[in-house]
Parts: C-alpha cells; sequence; structure tokens
C-alpha cells in the first residue's frame, strides 16, 4: 500500500512543533519545543533562524520515532509558519546575514510613515491588499539591506536569498547550499507587500517603492507557487529524506483550511500569540474599508485562488506570556485562567496590550499598552481576567469590521488555538459577541490545515469534501449575557483603547 500518513511542520512565533497524522485526520505522534525570543530595544523583536532550523530537524526525527515511523511511511510533508517574518541569508554558505525580524517588530515605522507621506498608501493597497505596516516583510526587507553592509553586498553579487520562515525551511529541507529550493506558496507572499494580488507575482513597481532594485528582487525573492502542489523532495541526511514537501501555507491560512472554511462567508478566528480572524470571499479579492485586509486563503494547484478579509490582533496568547515571564504574576500560563476565576467580573479593569500598536481594525503605530480602570479593590485576579478578556473584546473589535465590510453577521464562529481550552474565555466571547462560538475537536487547526493540504496534493485525500467531513465540533457556547450589560462593558473598552492612541509620537527608530 502507498504511504498515508502526514507529517505537518508547525513554525510558530513561540515555537516549533512536528505533528505527524494519519488518513483519519487523528494525530498519532508531536514533538513541540520553544525558540528563544530577541528583544535588543524597545518594540524591536527578532528570532535565530539557524535555532528555528535546527529544532526542526531535530523534532522532525523525534516526531517520527515517536509514530514508530520511517520516511517511507510519510506520503508528504506540509509547512505552515508565523507569516511576516523575514531572513535574509547567503546561498553559497547558508548563513543568515541577520536574526530574523519578527512580524510584531516595529523598526520600520519611520519607513511606512514617509511612504505614507510620500502619498503610497492608496496604490500599495489596492495592488496588495494591504496597509504600509511595519508587521509586513518589505519593510524588514528594505531594513536590512540599508542596515546589513553584508546584505547589500551579497545581493549585488547574486548570492541573497530573502523569504519568510516557510521559505527558509523549505530551502534547507531541500538540500540548502546543494540545490535547494527557493520557493514560497501565494500566501506567505501575499503577505509582504510585494506580490500583486491579481497576478499572484511579485510587482517590480511595489518592490521600487521599498527601495529595493527590481533586478535584485528578482534574485533575492522565492518563487511562488499554489499552497497545495509539490514544491520540492527533502534530501541528504535529514529524518525526512526523500519525501516530497507538497503544502506550504501562512499559519492564519492554515487555520482556516484546517476549519475546513471553503465556503464563501466562512469566519474562524485563531487564539494564539496573536489573534487572526479571516472571513472566506470565495475567488474575489474584496477590498475592506474598516480596517481589515484582503489576503489570499489559499489556493489549490490548478484552481483559482480563495480569498480572505483578515483582521489581525498583535497580542492574545503573548499577553498570559507577559504576565508570566514579565511581572511574574503566574508560574506557567495554564494558572492564568484559575487565578482569573479568583474574581467574578473585571472590577472595572481593563488591560489593553498594545505592545506594538494596535492592528486591524484600527492599525494606529502610536498606541501603546495600558492598564485602565485601577482602583485600591482591584486584585491579581482582576488583572489576570482583564488580560484575557482583551482578547475577546479585541476578537469583537474585528468581527464588527467583518460585518460592517460585508453587511453580515456570520451565524458562528469557529475557533482555535491553545487559548481555546479556556472554556471561561470561549463563553465570554460569546457573550461579548453575540454569536455562537464553535470549537472543533482538534483545536490546534494550523498544524491540520498544512497536514491537509500536503496530503492533499499526494492523493492522501481526494478533495476539500473529504477534507470537510474531517473536521468535527469539540464544545460550543451560545451567547447568554444580556445586551445592556454587554453594551456596558463594551464602552469601557472603547474609553481604555482611546487613551491607549497617541503615546508615541515619533516613530521607532529604524537604525541599528
Amino acid at each position: 500500500m502507498p504511504p498515508s500518513a502526514v507529517i505537518s511542520i508547525d513554525q510558530g512565533t513561540t515555537s516549533t512543533r512536528v505533528v505527524v497524522m494519519d488518513q483519519s485526520g487523528s494525530i498519532i505522534a508531536s514533538a513541540q519545543r520553544e525558540h528563544r525570543q530577541h528583544f535588543p530595544r524597545p518594540g524591536w523583536v527578532e528570532h535565530d533562524p539557524v535555532e528555528i532550523w535546527e529544532n526542526t530537524r531535530e523534532l522532525s526525527g523525534l516526531a517520527l520515532t515517536r509514530a514508530r515511523m520511517r520516511p517511507g511511511d510519510i506520503a508528504a510533508v506540509g509547512i505552515t509558519n508565523q507569516r511576516e517574518t523575514t531572513v535574509l541569508w547567503d546561498a553559497v554558505t547558508g548563513r543568515p546575514v541577520h536574526r530574523a525580524l519578527v512580524w510584531q517588530d516595529v523598526r520600520t515605522d519611520a519607513l511606512m510613515a514617509r511612504l505614507r507621506s510620500d502619498g503610497h498608501e492608496d496604490a500599495v493597497r489596492a495592488r496588495t491588499g494591504l496597509p504600509l505596516a511595519s508587521y509586513f516583510a518589505a519593510g524588514k526587507i528594505a531594513w536590512m539591506l540599508e542596515n546589513v553592509p553584508k546584505a547589500a553586498d551579497l545581493a549585488r553579487n547574486g548570492r541573497l536569498r530573502a523569504g519568510t520562515i516557510d521559505s527558509w525551511l523549505l530551502w534547507n529541507l531541500t538540500g540548502g547550499t546543494d540545490g535547494g529550493v527557493h520557493a514560497t506558496d501565494v500566501t506567505n507572499a501575499s503577505r509582504t507587500l510585494l506580490m500583486d494580488l491579481d497576478t499572484l507575482d511579485w510587482d517590480e513597481d511595489l518592490a521600487s517603492v521599498f527601495g529595493i532594485d527590481p533586478d535584485l528582487a528578482a534574485s533575492m525573492l522565492p518563487r511562488i507557487h499554489p499552497s497545495v502542489g509539490e514544491f520540492g523532495t527533502i534530501v541528504g541526511a535529514e529524518p525526512l529524506n526523500g519525501v516530497p514537501v507538497c503544502g506550504i501555507l501562512g499559519d492564519q491560512q492554515a487555520a482556516t483550511f484546517g476549519q475546513a472554511a471553503f465556503d464563501r462567508g466562512d469566519v474562524k478566528n485563531t487564539y494564539g500569540t496573536g489573534c487572526f480572524m479571516l472571513q472566506n470571499t470565495g475567488t474575489t479579492a474584496e477590498p475592506s474599508s474598516h480596517g481589515l485586509v484582503t489576503t489570499v486563503a489559499y489556493q489549490v494547484e490548478d484552481a483559482p485562488a480563495a480569498y480572505a478579509l483578515e483582521g489581525s490582533v498583535a497580542v492574545a496568547g503573548s499577553l498570559v506570556q507577559w504576565l508570566r515571564d514579565n511581572l511574574g504574576l503566574i508560574r506557567t500560563s495554564a494558572e492564568v485562567e484559575a487565578l482569573a476565576g479568583t474574581v467574578e467580573d473585571n472590577g472595572g479593569v481593563y488591560f489593553v496590550p498594545a505592545f506594538s500598536g494596535l492592528y486591524a481594525p484600527y492599525w494606529r503605530p502610536d498606541a501603546r499598552g495600558l492598564i485602565a480602570g485601577l482602583t485600591g479593590y482591584a486584585t491579581a485576579g482582576h488583572l489576570a481576567r482583564a488580560a484575557l478578556e482583551a482578547t475577546a473584546y479585541q476578537s469583537r473589535d474585528v468581527l464588527e469590521a467583518v460585518v460592517a465590510d460585508t453587511g453580515q453577521r456570520p451565524e458562528e464562529l469557529r475557533v482555535d488555538g491553545g487559548m481555546t481550552v479556556n472554556d471561561d474565555l470561549m463563553q465570554f466571547q460569546a457573550d461579548i459577541l453575540g454569536v455562537p462560538v464553535v470549537r472543533p475537536e482538534q483545536v490546534e487547526t494550523t498544524a491540520v490545515g498544512a497536514a491537509h493540504a500536503a496530503g492533499l496534493a499526494a492523493g492522501v485525500w481526494s478533495g476539500l469534501e473529504e477534507l470537510a467531513g474531517l473536521w468535527r465540533e469539540g464544545g460550543r457556547w451560545e451567547p447568554r449575557m444580556d445586551a445592556s450589560h454587554r453594551e456596558g462593558l463594551l464602552s469601557g473598552w472603547q474609553k481604555a483603547i482611546s487613551r491607549s492612541m497617541g503615546w508615541m509620537t515619533e516613530p521607532a527608530s529604524e537604525r541599528a
């Protein structure tokens, strides 16, 4: 019999995980490891690409061993990754020229402010579906070309490669300096500010906007592929030697795929480091006038791309980590639910976690985090509860933007990600939205989506209809809060949001 198991490499903002899935859609083994977060300056966030690559190799072998399988038992590998995080490396030595600049990094705020001032915002948004924001990859590439002398030299010599984390992993998996495949998929490319949403290809004019020579861009940037299709074969002394890579999706698009949100109007929300809501808009790239971005949801080989409206929240689960690591309020992330449960409500306390500014639907890089409504009555429990509620409030702001753009309120919201194991948070989310919240049996849908994409391309599954049949409901929360109570809570949240804005009068420094 041909192999029917699939491996998913889920490379996230805080950790890397490798999952082995069988044909029934069940996860039979996994391995996970965190990587270090580097904060060289306020607002600057970096990762070590070599650490991420080494973790990926070791975890792949460990997951395979735990599944008691060999490479020949695996039909395909799928990759899903933290989007926008950008790596530049030397194609001859295989070494990065700088740490990866993470999607949360704001060092390019000044560049984006200049481009907006020069009148580029509307044209760039019309072509890419994205605002001019430090969130996306083009500014990060431009920063490294300007501030890392070695990068510019390598680019002129045709040796520099640039890409998001998926491209870095794919290149290494498929041979690296010995013929590694330099490619990406449409979902990751759509997060760079360099891809035209209509042509699904790199755009020379966009490169020029960011001061990137179009000829250099052509040699640096990866080739864009559909999300579902063969990218290359893993070679060398890797644990997965000989297995084809057949699917790549940015993490939020992978979650959309894993949630089987294949129909126009389907909405999912992922609660991870950040919070990301996507609504499938079918084969039409619909613009937003309410602070969302237009992005590619996925593309199956030989089929049109499916698009989505997306709202991105920068800080969700990472706020719980901040309570743990920076304040010492809890010892483990799991303790936050119990601490929040020591109080009946937020006690009038609101937490706006605008550590890197506010993303959708506000797009205010001048905002900064604050805790509002403190009195002598407030306890650690109130702070923990306010931190969790912040995720629900931010998600509500994004959903209202979706409704404003589409004119339709979804019948339900499918949710996934690590925070959704918190039943109290999910109930509060349903209450504050006024919409049922539905959790699948398998909440880590980023890994599931990448596995499904790879297996679909490799013939493990026959099509989207069969994949949709693998989705199973694991929990449901119906709204039960009365409207007046809801509106009172939302009024307090909007006051806190408004006070978080305008704290930064100058963009973050771009200089190394």
